[in-house]
């Protein structure tokens, strides 16, 4: 048989172990909502599909490339980038209305979208969520110079600001 004194310590033993269960179970059941809302709200982080204000015909040509980690050196890099011409890194049409370029890090080029987002901010990269890991962000664009720089954190610190120079166009 079990003491007095025993038997409140069993007793309040038993009592955490009952409520322990029963707030188990309320945790794992699925109760309706009472909100008037019944649509998902969307993933946080994730964007909309939104399209970007740089059409991708804008960026299709030949173009003088270089990289520079450091804003003063942007100038030198632009004519470093000019220089390039006689060997141009070529973005083409892709078939779908993208762009055919290099993902980081890849020998072979594939079509990536131009892309917007809620912040006016446009990027270039796969379809998916905006901007995803392999999306470069494109840092300005004035029709003669494009410059991007890559969403994922390693990429932008072997790639720097990629420096695009519109090559003239050929003779």
């Amino acid at each position: 048989m079990i003491s007095s004194r025993n038997a409140r310590t069993v007793a309040n033993l038993a009592i955490a172990s009952a409520l322990t269960i029963l707030l188990a179970a309320c945790s794992s059941m699925s109760l309706p909502s009472l909100s008037s809302s019944s649509a998902p709200e969307a993933e946080p982080g994730v964007a909309p599909d939104m399209p970007a204000t740089i059409r991708s015909d804008e960026i299709v040509g030949r173009w003088g490339l270089a990289s520079f980690q450091n804003p003063n050196d942007r100038a030198r890099t632009e004519a470093a980038a000019r220089g390039q011409c006689k060997q141009p890194y070529v973005i083409s049409a892709g078939t779908s209305g993208g762009v055919v370029m290099h993902l980081a890090d890849q020998a072979t080029p594939q079509e990536l979208r131009l892309k917007g987002s809620p912040s006016g901010k446009n990027y270039i990269g796969p379809a998916g969520p905006t901007p995803g890991e392999q999306d470069r962000e494109i840092v300005s664009f004035d029709g003669r110079v494009l410059i991007t720089r890559f969403i994922d954190k390693d990429a932008a610190v072997r790639y720097g600001n990629m420096v695009y120079v519109r090559c003239a166009p050929r003779a």
